[in-house]
This record gives structure tokens, C-alpha cells and sequence, in this order.
């Protein structure tokens, strides 16, 4: 072979190869990485981030050590659902979002809906809808069982100054005496006193403190609540195959009635 004709030759297989190498490169491209979904069954376990600080939603049991709570609770029935194990992986409010993106857990155990959070994650569909309810002692809870009937003049209602529920308290009760207390004191301690009426918290709150306080009741029916905001579960923006399975299986839980029994064991309302 001649040298020009061996020169083109080389030419051509080396444009050939680069053509090649390029395409191989555009095919990996346009792989699509697997989702999450894919990968949780192929590894065999779910990591799940939780704070472990969020009585009756995610708590740690002093006696166990062990994870308990609503959340908990729904978050093992997914992994069983699943066939899989969990992998708990301790994460703080604050570093909710941050986990997510920095893919350290698939899925976080639940949060309060907001747009800020949005902005940067995605929620699932709702499982829960939490709210503001009002506190009183059981003796007193048939005077104001209603939202009307706190709303009247010589009625106290005491909340923590400062808190998104003095806020709330003045916009419900304009016609009440608002009494502001200051940290550490609490708006429930100032009912306990007898120094005041009501007091005004989230259901969630709510639940766990008439079951440390015998004495205090909530007033108003879990229908009846005020302020409402969805909880729902956290994961990344860029997997819509994972978050499309998480709805299909809160839809089908809520169906069965499952969040309804979790609700009636971790947010009684009586």
C-alpha cells in the first residue's frame, strides 16, 4: 500500500473510531439513571430519614432506644409493603432539605408542607392533615366546646408569646382576653394553673399532652380544626418513577384505612 493511501486509511479509522466512541458516549447519555425504586428493591433496604424528636410522630422510646411514633409506624409498613429493610438515618429539621438533595436518605418520615421546602425537594401526596385545636381542663371542656364559645369576653386564653399560635389566638378570639406568657412558661402550664381558660396547640401537641395531663381535653372535634396544613413525606425533585409509587401507595393505604387507625392509635382526640 502506498504511503497516501495507507495515511487515508488510518484517517479514516481513526475518524471511524472517534465516531464510534462519540456515539457510545450519546447512548450513555441518554441511559437513564435508575430510580430510586430500582435501586431500594436491588439493594434490599429503604433509608428513611427521621429527627426522632417529634412526639407522637417520630420519637426515640427511652426504654428501648428503639424509633416509635405515627410516622415510625407508616414507614415500616412501607418497607414491609416493599420487601425490604430499613436503614434509619438521623437527620435534624434544619438539615431536612439538605439531606434529600445530598441523596444521604430516599425518602424523609414526614413534614408540614411549605413552600419553602418546595422550592428544593418534592412532598408526596398528604397522609396526614394536622391543625390547631384549643385545650381546657375536662371540667370545663362542655363550657367550651365550641370556637364560638371561647370567643367571649372573660374568657382567657393563654399562648406562648412570640408563637404562630399568639398570633392565631388573637385573629380567633377578639373578643377573649389573649394572656401572652413567656418561655419557659407554656400556655397549657397556665390552664393547669387555673390561670387561665384555654389554650390553643397543634392536634399534634394536643395528643400528647392529655396523655401526660389527665386533666386537660380537647375541646373541639378533629373536623373542627383551625389552621389546617397536610403532612406528607419528602424526597428528591428529579425522581418521578419513586414519587408516583409513593402516591399509589398512600392512596391505596388510605383506602384500606390504614392512616385512620394510625390517627386513632397516635392522635386520639379525646
Amino acid at each position: 500500500m502506498k504511503r497516501r493511501d495507507l495515511t487515508k486509511a488510518l484517517a479514516l479509522g481513526g475518524l471511524t473510531a472517534t465516531a464510534m466512541a462519540a456515539g457510545s458516549r450519546q447512548s450513555n447519555a441518554q441511559t437513564p439513571a435508575k430510580s430510586r425504586l430500582a435501586q431500594i428493591l436491588e439493594r434490599g433496604s429503604v433509608r428513611i430519614g427521621t429527627t426522632g424528636d417529634f412526639n407522637p410522630m417520630s420519637f426515640r422510646d427511652p426504654g428501648s432506644n428503639e424509633y416509635k411514633g405515627f410516622d415510625i409506624a407508616a414507614m415500616t409498613e412501607l418497607a414491609k409493603d416493599m420487601g425490604v429493610k430499613i436503614e434509619w438515618v438521623v437527620t435534624e429539621w434544619a438539615q431536612l432539605v439538605a439531606g434529600i438533595s445530598a441523596n444521604r436518605f430516599d425518602i424523609f418520615s414526614g413534614a408540614s408542607v411549605n413552600m419553602a421546602r418546595a422550592r428544593t425537594a418534592a412532598f408526596t401526596l398528604p397522609y396526614l392533615e394536622a391543625g390547631t385545636v384549643p385545650l381546657s381542663l375536662k371540667a370545663n371542656a362542655q363550657k367550651f366546646k365550641t370556637w364560638d364559645s371561647i370567643n367571649a369576653a372573660g374568657v382567657k386564653v393563654s399562648v406562648s408569646m412570640g408563637t404562630v399560635f399568639e398570633e392565631q389566638a388573637k385573629r380567633h378570639f377578639p373578643n377573649a382576653e389573649i394572656k401572652g406568657v413567656q418561655a419557659p412558661a407554656t400556655g397549657f402550664q397556665e390552664v393547669l394553673a387555673g390561670r387561665a381558660d384555654v389554650t390553643i396547640t397543634s392536634n399534634v401537641e394536643a395528643s400528647t399532652l392529655i396523655k401526660r395531663f389527665d386533666q386537660l381535653a380537647i375541646n373541639v372535634p378533629g373536623a373542627e380544626m383551625r389552621n389546617r396544613r397536610p403532612f406528607a413525606y419528602v424526597v428528591a425533585q428529579d425522581d418521578p418513577t419513586w414519587l408516583n409509587f409513593l402516591n399509589t401507595w398512600i392512596t391505596l393505604k388510605k383506602s384500606e384505612g390504614f392512616f385512620d387507625a394510625l390517627e386513632a392509635q397516635w392522635l386520639p382526640r379525646t
